[in-house]
């Protein structure tokens, strides 16, 4: 079972300001990215049908707090762990560091939390559901869980 993965990419022109400098809201990009790279990892998708169910998976809270400018050009490595799982949510912790410098240097750290839901078809309604036994079969909880790559 897997409960990490680390996400790389490069920064680009239209995530930066007019200095360079990546804007603030695509830190969630970057986190987003590598929350769905983790689920392909593992033969899953974001966004796929369970038992006749279409499962999504909003968030119901979301943070970052920046340390370190990320600019054009830098490469970034999005670390995230699974912090915790819950019959309907998962959390998870992410550390963006820019590793194209020596040492690495630690721009953010943030958390998702995320509810699984099943949509409607019919008319896009959505509802809490337990997570299908099939995902719970692939993803555990980081050993360390919430304190996993915790800035000191």
């Amino acid at each position: 079972m897997a409960y990490e993965f680390i996400h790389s990419r490069q920064v680009e022109f239209h995530e930066t300001d007019l200095a360079g400098i990546v804007h603030f809201s695509n830190f969630f990009r970057y986190m987003e990215a590598a929350e769905h790279a983790f689920f392909r990892s593992l033969g899953l998708s974001i966004h796929q049908r369970y038992g006749g169910k279409t499962i999504g998976w909003p968030r119901i809270r979301a943070e970052c707090t920046y340390y370190n400018p990320l600019k054009l050009e830098d490469l970034v490595e999005t670390h995230l762990w699974v912090t915790e799982i819950g019959s309907r949510k998962i959390s998870y912790g992410f550390v963006l560091r820019r590793v194209n410098v020596d040492p690495p240097v630690e721009a953010a750290k943030g958390s998702f939390t995320n509810i699984c839901v099943a949509f409607d078809d019919r008319d896009g309604t959505m509802e809490s559901v337990p997570i299908p036994d099939e995902i719970l079969e692939k993803i555990e909880v980081a050993p360390g869980g919430k304190t996993k790559g915790v800035r000191t």
